[in-house]
Order: C-alpha cells, then sequence, then structure tokens
C-alpha cells in the first residue's frame, strides 16, 4: 500500500551558509537509496530550518517488488571433468548457492554455456532497509569537518538530537546516528520547546507550522520573508536591497520569520554606500533600503526568529548594534584619508604574495610594467594605465579594508578621488578587482580592463610557472576565476588582444624568477579551456566550439566574432553539406604522397562542373578578403553558403585523381584553394549535421 515516507533529522543550529545544499544533497541521496532498492514512489519533498533537514517520499510502495535472481558460475567446460564428475569450480558455485550440483541450471549465451542458478527473492519492507538508506544519504553530505559531542563516536555537522521516521501514520523503528527513530518532533526553540507528536507523516509541515510556530520549508519560509519585506515599502519609503545570498543565509537562521525595521543616523549617510551596505548586509545581516532614485536610506529590514511581545524592544537593540559599527567605519574612513595612498605603497613590501612570487609590492610592480605594455598597444591611455597599476592595491593597508576586506579596490577608488588623483584613476582602482565572481559585472573603464588582465595574467603566470596549477578541486588562488575573468574582459570588453602575446608579456615581467619552461602554453591552454567552457555554458554547441578553436585564433575577442558568425552559418541548409565537403577536400589532401600543388590554372579546367566552380570562387574571393578583414565573418560565412551547389556539383561530375597528372595537379590546387577558404574563420569539417 502507497503511503508518504517521513524522514528527519533533528540537531544542534545548522550553518546557514551551507544549509539549502545540505537539504538538497540529503533529497538527492534518499531518492537514490529507494531507486537503487527498487522502491518506487512519486514525489520527494525536502524541508530545512536551523534545526533540522527532512524529506518527505510521497506515494512510496512500502515493499519491494518480487525479482528473479540469476547468478551465473564457471563455464560446462569448465564445471566437469573428462569422466563427467562435477569439478572444485562447480561444487564451489553450488555450494555459495546453498543447492546440490544437480540443482543448477545452464544458462546460453554467444559466449558459450555457463551453470547457473536462479531464486525467487521476495521483496523486503521499508522498515528494514530505510536505516541503511538514511545513513549513506547523511554519510554523502558535503561536509567538509564533521564533529563528535558527547562520548559517542558518531559524527556530523552538528550534534543530532532526535530522529523522526513515520511510514504513514506508523513509527518506522530503527536506529540513525546512534539515535532510536521516534515520531515526535520539535518546535520552535522559545515558542513551542517541548515536543511534538506528529500524527501522520502526510501531516508533517501542517502540524509543525500550526503547532510549532516552524515553516518547515526552505523555499516558503524564503518566500514568507520577501512577501514580509515587500509589504514594509510604504512605510519604509523606499525598495529594500535584496542580496540573494543574504537571502538564503537568513532563511537558514530563522524558522519563524518576523520582520523588523530599524534606522540609524542619517549623518552616516556620508560614508560610501558600499561601507554601509557591507555593515549592514555582510556584518549584521540587515537588508539596505534604498531611495527610489538609487540613494541609500538610514533604513533597514531585519529578520527575527520569534514574534515579539514588543517589536520596539528588538528594534531599539538592533539599532544600537548597528550604531557602534557604523561609528567605527567612520572613523577608519576619517582616518585613512589622512594619509595619501600612494604612501602606502612601501608597506606592500611587507605583504606576502607567494613565497617563490615575491610581495605584494613585487607583485604591483610587474602589473604596472604588463598593463603599461598593454596600454601602449592602444587599449587605453598610458600615463592613467602606470597611475592607477601602482597605486591598485594600496588600500590593502587602510584601516576599512582591514576591518571590510570584501571592499578591497572599492575603497582604493573613494581615497584615490580624494587624494586628487584623476577620475579615470580612482575609477580604474575602483572596479580592476571586477568580475569578482562568476556573473559578475566586468570593469567598465579601458584602464580598469587594462589593470585587471594585467593583474590576473600576473597571477596566473607566477603560478603556473612555480608548478601550482589548479589540481581537482584545490584552487588556492583562485586561477579559475583569474582566468575566466581575463577572457571575459577582453571578449565583453570588447579588446582585440592577442592573449599568447599578452602571456608572453606577463612571463617577461618576472625578470630574473625562474619559471617553468612551459608556463606560456600551459596558461595560454588553461584560459583556452576556461574559453570553450564560457561558451558552452552559453549554450553554444560544441562543435562550433571545436571548429573555431581548431584554427586557434590568439584573441579572446576574435574568438567571440568567428563563433557567432558560425553559429549563424550552421543554421543555413548549406552548412551541412560544405561541411562534409571539406572533410572529404581534407582527406583528399591528407593523402597526397606530395606537396599539394601550386595555384591552379583556369585553362587546365575541362568540365562543366569544375569550370564553374572555379568561376563561383573567383567572384566571391574579393568580397570575401574584405569581409575578413572587416571581421564581418558572417558576411564571409554568407559567401561560402552560396558555393554550395557549385561544390556537389563538382563532387558528382568530376573525377579529382585522375589518370592524366595536369589535369590531378589543377584539380587538386583548386580544392585546396578552396579548402584554404573553408578553414578561414574555422574549420568547418567539425560541424554535425
Amino acid at each position: 500500500m502507497k503511503q508518504t515516507l517521513l524522514i528527519e533529522i533533528g540537531t544542534e543550529e545548522l550553518p546557514p551558509k551551507a544549509l539549502s545544499k545540505l537539504s538538497a544533497v540529503f533529497r538527492e541521496g534518499i531518492e537514490k537509496g529507494l531507486r537503487a532498492e527498487s522502491f518506487s514512489f512519486d514525489s520527494a519533498t525536502a524541508y530545512a530550518t536551523p534545526r533540522r533537514l527532512a524529506v518527505s517520499i510521497a506515494g512510496l510502495d512500502g515493499t519491494q517488488p518480487d525479482r528473479v535472481e540469476q547468478r551465473r558460475g564457471p563455464a560446462v567446460a569448465a564445471a566437469f571433468d573428462a569422466a563427467g564428475e562435477p569439478t572444485k569450480a562447480a561444487l564451489g558455485f553450488a555450494r555459495s548457492c546453498g543447492v546440490e550440483i544437480e540443482a543448477l541450471g545452464r544458462l546460453e549465451t554467444e559466449q558459450g554455456a555457463w551453470l547457473s542458478f536462479e531464486r525467487e527473492v521476495t521483496g523486503q519492507a521499508i522498515e528494514t532497509v530505510v536505516a541503511a538508506l538514511i545513513s549513506a544519504a547523511l554519510n554523502a553530505l558535503p561536509i567538509p569537518k564533521r564533529m563528535r559531542w558527547g562520548a559517542g563516536e558518531v559524527e556530523f555537522v552538528r550534534p543530532v538530537k532526535w530522529v523522526t521516521v513515520l511510514f504513514g501514520d506508523a513509527l518506522v523503528a530503527c536506529d540513525v546516528m546512534g539515535l532510536a527513530s521516534g515520531r515526535t518532533t520539535r518546535g520552535h526553540r522559545f515558542h513551542a520547546p517541548g515536543t511534538i507528536e506528529l500524527s501522520h507523516a502526510e501531516s508533517y509541515s501542517e502540524q509543525l507550522e500550526a503547532d510549532g510556530y516552524v515553516v518547515a520549508s526552505f523555499e516558503k519560509r524564503r518566500q514568507l520573508i520577501l512577501d514580509l519585506i515587500k509589504a514594509e515599502r510604504e512605510t519604509l519609503g523606499g525598495e529594500a536591497v535584496i542580496d540573494k545570498d543574504l537571502l538564503d543565509e537568513v532563511t537558514a537562521l530563522v524558522e519563524w520569520p518576523v520582520v523588523i525595521c530599524g534606522q540609524f543616523e542619517a549623518h552616516f549617510l556620508e560614508l560610501p554606500p558600499e561601507v554601509l551596505i557591507a555593515s549592514m548586509q555582510d556584518h549584521q545581516k540587515y537588508f539596505p533600503v534604498r531611495k527610489p532614485d538609487g540613494q541609500l536610506t538610514n533604513r533597514f529590514i531585519t529578520i527575527a526568529n520569534l514574534q515579539s511581545k514588543d517589536l520596539s524592544v528588538v528594534q531599539d537593540g538592533n539599532e544600537r548594534v548597528i550604531r557602534p559599527r557604523l561609528s567605527d567605519a567612520s572613523f577608519f574612513y576619517r582616518t585613512d584619508r589622512g594619509q595619501a595612498l600612494e604612501t602606502r605603497l612601501e608597506g606592500l613590501a611587507d605583504m606576502v604574495f607567494e613565497k617563490r612570487l615575491g610581495s605584494l609590492q613585487d607583485k604591483t610592480l610587474r602589473v604596472q610594467k604588463v598593463a603599461t605594455e598593454i596600454a601602449a598597444l592602444g587599449h587605453c591611455e598610458t600615463d592613467s594605465a602606470v597611475r592607477a597599476a601602482l597605486l591598485s592595491r594600496c588600500d590593502l593597508l587602510s584601516e576599512m579594508v582591514g576591518e571590510f576586506p570584501e571592499l578591497q579596490g572599492t575603497m582604493g577608488g573613494y581615497y584615490a578621488a580624494a587624494d586628487g588623483e584623476t577620475n579615470v584613476v580612482a575609477e580604474a582602482i575602483g572596479e580592476f578587482y571586477f568580475p569578482r565572481f562568476s556573473g559578475d559585472r566586468i570593469p567598465r573603464t579601458e584602464v580598469g580592463r587594462c589593470i585587471a588582465i594585467a593583474d590576473r595574467l600576473d597571477s596566473l603566470v607566477g603560478i603556473f610557472g612555480i608548478g601550482s596549477a589548479p589540481t581537482g578541486d584545490k584552487d588556492p588562488f583562485a586561477l579559475r576565476r583569474a582566468a575566466l575573468g581575463t577572457v571575459r574582459v577582453l571578449i565583453e570588453g570588447e579588446i582585440d588582444l592577442n592573449l599568447i602575446d599578452a602571456i608572453g608579456l606577463a612571463c617577461n615581467a618576472y625578470g630574473d624568477i625562474e619559471l617553468a619552461d612551459d608556463t606560456a602554453t600551459a596558461v595560454y591552454d588553461f584560459a583556452r579551456e576556461r574559453m570553450r567552457g564560457y561558451y558552452l555554458d552559453q549554450g553554444v554547441p560544441s562543435d562550433v566550439c571545436t571548429a573555431v578553436f581548431a584554427n586557434n585564433p590568439g584573441s579572446p575577442l576574435e574568438v567571440s566574432r568567428r563563433i557567432a558568425a558560425l553559429v549563424e552559418f550552421r543554421a543555413l541548409d548549406a552548412a551541412v553539406a560544405l561541411s562534409a565537403a571539406n572533410k572529404r577536400i581534407s582527406n583528399i589532401l591528407k593523402k597526397l604522397d606530395a606537396d599539394v600543388p601550386g595555384q591552379w590554372r583556369r585553362e587546365r579546367l575541362s568540365e562543366a562542373a569544375e569550370i564553374e566552380l572555379a568561376t563561383q570562387l573567383d567572384a566571391i574571393r574579393d568580397g570575401a578578403e574584405v569581409d575578413f578583414r572587416a571581421h564581418d565573418y558572417s558576411a564571409f560565412m554568407q559567401r561560402l553558403a552560396s558555393l554550395d551547389g557549385a561544390v556537389d556539383s563538382f563532387f558528382d561530375e568530376v573525377m579529382v585523381m585522375s589518370d592524366d597528372l595536369d589535369l590531378r595537379n589543377n584539380r587538386l590546387a583548386l580544392l585546396a584553394d578552396l579548402h584554404e577558404l573553408f578553414t578561414r574563420v574555422a574549420d568547418i569539417s567539425h560541424l554535425h549535421a
């Protein structure tokens, strides 16, 4: 009979930033275990609060289906000797099956005949396997460091306090994490601290909410918090700044969300908005509030985990907490502005980048050198790049960044502006760390992009050069992010810079520091893989990436242009035929014992189809060359598509490998000319149907 299976693991407060992932993986683990044991069910729902992980399996058939178990033994030829007596192999197989040799059957396969044994196995009830399923799912959770508690040997992310397992309205007795399962759960730590007896697995979330002041569903609780925040819009006179990660973290911190509005003194609004947001959002878990024009207000929203009899007391407590933090930030801001940013450069000599690669001052000077050379290629104004690169890391020694590390770069921009640096320099310093994470914006200014590229290339070249490239999940210097960031800045910033040459500049900047001989190649290959992943994540077909990368364009911007053109070309009816033709041409040319003959000559063309192909090829050649030089690869590929009919006719009607050597060489030269055109933008032979 189908019922709902409920599994709840009650704990001390779970780590909030990991709760959502732990919940999802726990549900997946239970589902995987049930499927592996051949239990059928309709759906699985995860629940997660600060003090529990739970899974509800709806429509679960409580018993496995009966099945026939078949075992294959030794080959019949090896099972009996010349006298027909069973060998040790046959006897051993029979003994392992618990039967006499006569009870064994024969299994005929293409490989021959084998001894076999079949028996009917009655399906087990869920009660007999559920403990093992739960333990396996818990052991598979992504927990970096497990803890022990009390005198026991059990390990988990937090101490386990209770285990609830119900199948329908019946208790499933089992032992999990050293605890016997029960049919009770626990409500809110303050509103409903006692136990709650569950009447049925299906009533779990409803009972917890009604009797326990617990909204068990993570998604429902998150939406409730959003609704509560939005309901305060008119009261606050603005919109709350909703950071997704903060919303998830707050959702993981509360079981019964209650919205609290607060405010701080208006004079703190003189601080940079990023400082206010960091103070409220990152440190206090508050949601800042913006006016309709985007300016921050002196209001905030926080989410409490209980319904207080007097919310004003809770509000006052939160306001008293934020004031000293903002006062500290204000002090740091005034103190930092009393010292010019450039005077902090010498202090970077005492901060190690990597012991074999020198200090952060050494890194800064290398970045300045590379940025200067990139700027000199015409990608930005050189003097501004030189200055911005020199000052880019000086804010690391400021009081503000010491307290709020996430504001590095941002504060450097503010302090540079206060020191009288140009707007170009100040803006570049403020944004050269971008993109900080996947999906983050790239620097908006040319100088910011220039020093962002130089800084990332310095890290990539240096760490690869000392043999510390990322392996597996280990990437302590975030080089994958650095490589992807470099690629994104070049592509999305439309900077036509040869990446191979730029990596060479970064290698040269290390001067006397010895790097591995293959450093430049290794870094370029690593960046190419990130670039390929960048396009695959955008839905670009794999064969398009392969076709473009086969030509190894040095500039990521060139890659971007060619991929865009090839995606359009691939959608044309002619694409498949021309791809196949180019592959055929390539195979023909590869099989030649000698070099491909030189330029074809029109007077040696004899068949109508080859004359027509040559005529059309000449007709598009000049226009294709103009398109290629203008980087108009879409137009270039459209011209190629116009050759579709002529190419088909050529291969249908012309014998390339003619016995006449002059005819053969002329046709091979024509095909080589066509092949060069087909592979100019990308090797279209890699395209699939």
